[in-house]
């Protein structure tokens, strides 16, 4: 562990999801109680963290007095009175949308459907997180509010684009927290912060008021310290709106927790996708993807060196759906100019592609869809690297071109994408931490409805490994 770890030694000691809202339940504290610490903790570390966008201070007290008046009444709701946080993505009634963007935003009239289902399981959301321009960069920073940090490492990036989210729960300002994962947004930042990150299939968690998000790429999903409080959290956001485009057969993953998933075949794959520019895994990294599976063979699992065919063609299937979406979302701002010369260099080829190439894009994903699928033929789950390298430095994209921002984005974060492309599910891992104290995480890839499967898994190793146990360090 680094030296600014053991000098502060754990930090943090806020209550996970799941023992919150038993608190609170069972009278042993009061949704005021808990809003007040959420908010002070925000508020303290704000300066130098900066996980927040919008602090809901006001609102977010009013609605705690409210859920003690109902919890007071005998009301049960699975998160009735307990501290949530969302991205700056999704609409919020009375609060602006900036996903990361300058500009003077309008003020939202209705929830997003996502919103909707939190509070009606009496979530209280606290603020929104920052976000990097338009989701578009595994670094949380830009022009409108700065670099957000790591809690492990104040030189480092939580990874993007949920880096803000993710870095609020592992600084235990929240219990747990919502991100959304377009090409790794959610388990990147999960690996890079020590947490579990859930990237659910395709219409799993609902998009609306968009149909779908980045032309089918983008889904929302849960971030947590521990599984059991992920599922809860996907659990709590799952489920459609009636305009949602992707509509898969309904699952829970909450009961999977501590379900014996059998005996796995399980693909270890450390080879990287397709990229334009060079890459190559970080020796830590291996060792760390190496660890986790051994850990898994002593489970009983057979686990075996095999990788899935992406072939070269499967990133000219993702550009065309990130960047179109890029200019979707630039033409909707209150004012363009504003944003990073590198975000309207993307619209501008999104503007392009959005034709033909696009078309071609969308109709091709079936047939990937078949090639990749096939490992699934002699295989149950995909064990990878959720990253290439560990955290880097928070400044690493700054004042940069946007070809060089292309390469240090390769570098760090090629394995990710592809499951977004195919709609699948999976789920980010702790894996443990470089010599340095940083944390690395690992991926447990899966097919069609297989959220159960994978959060049975990860549990298991869970309950051997007990990453839940380390936290950072405070130093805000």
């Amino acid at each position: 562990m680094s030296t600014e770890l053991q000098e502060h030694g754990v930090a943090g000691n806020a209550p996970g999801l799941e023992e919150q809202a038993a608190a609170l339940a069972a009278g042993r504290t009061s949704s005021v109680a808990a809003i007040i610490d959420s908010l002070d903790r925000i508020e303290a570390s704000q300066p130098t963290l900066n996980a927040f966008r919008i602090v809901r201070r006001a609102g977010a007290l009013a609605e705690a007095a409210d859920a003690d008046r109902r919890l007071a009444a005998g009301e049960r709701l699975p998160l009735l009175g307990v501290p949530i946080a969302v991205k700056d993505d999704v609409d919020v009634t009375g609060e602006t949308t900036a996903f990361g963007c300058p500009g003077e935003f309008p003020v939202k009239t209705a929830d997003s459907e996502m919103v909707r289902r939190l509070r009606d399981a009496g979530a209280v959301i606290v603020g929104k997180t920052n976000s990097p321009e338009l989701g578009q960069w595994p670094f949380t920073g830009g022009s409108a509010f700065g670099h957000t940090r790591n809690p492990w490492g104040r030189d480092r990036t939580p990874g993007g684009s949920s880096g803000g989210s993710a870095a609020a729960v592992a600084a235990g300002l929240v219990p747990a927290a919502v991100g959304s994962d377009g090409a790794g947004s959610v388990r990147i930042p999960a690996a890079w912060t020590h947490l579990v990150g859930i990237k659910p299939q395709r219409g799993r968690i609902s998009t609306w008021p968009e149909a779908e998000s980045f032309h089918g790429i983008t889904v929302n999903g849960p971030l947590a310290r521990t599984v059991a409080d992920a599922a809860l959290l996907f659990d709590v956001i799952a489920g459609n709106h009636d305009g949602d485009l992707h509509k898969p057969p309904p699952v829970t993953v909450r009961d999977a927790v501590g379900r014996d998933p059998g005996r796995l075949r399980i693909a270890l794959s450390l080879r990287i996708p397709f990229t334009a520019t060079p890459t190559a895994l970080h020796p830590e990294i291996r060792a760390a993807v190496g660890r986790t599976a051994h850990t898994l063979r002593r489970l009983g699992h057979d686990v075996v060196v095999d990788d899935p065919e992406y072939g070269i063609l499967l990133g000219l299937n993702f550009l065309p759906r990130s960047l179109a979406g890029v200019d979707v979302w630039l033409d909707r701002l209150p004012d363009a100019t504003l944003v990073d010369p590198r975000t309207r260099a993307n619209a501008r080829t999104g503007r392009m592609l959005s034709g033909w190439p696009l078309r071609a894009a969308r109709a091709a994903e079936p047939r990937m869809r078949r090639r990749i699928g096939a490992i699934f033929d002699d295989y149950d789950v995909i064990l990878a690297p959720t990253t290439a390298t560990p955290p880097p430095r928070v400044d690493a994209m700054d004042a940069i071109g946007g070809v060089e921002t292309d390469k240090v984005i390769t570098a760090a974060c090629p394995y990710t994408w592809p499951w977004n492309i195919l709609g699948w599910p999976s789920v980010n891992v702790p894996a443990g931490f470089t010599a340095d104290g940083l944390p690395i995480g690992v991926q447990l890839m899966g097919h069609d409805n297989t959220e159960p499967l994978l959060v049975s898994l990860a549990a298991q190793l869970e309950s051997v490994l007990n990453w839940h146990d380390h936290r950072p360090g405070q130093w805000w």
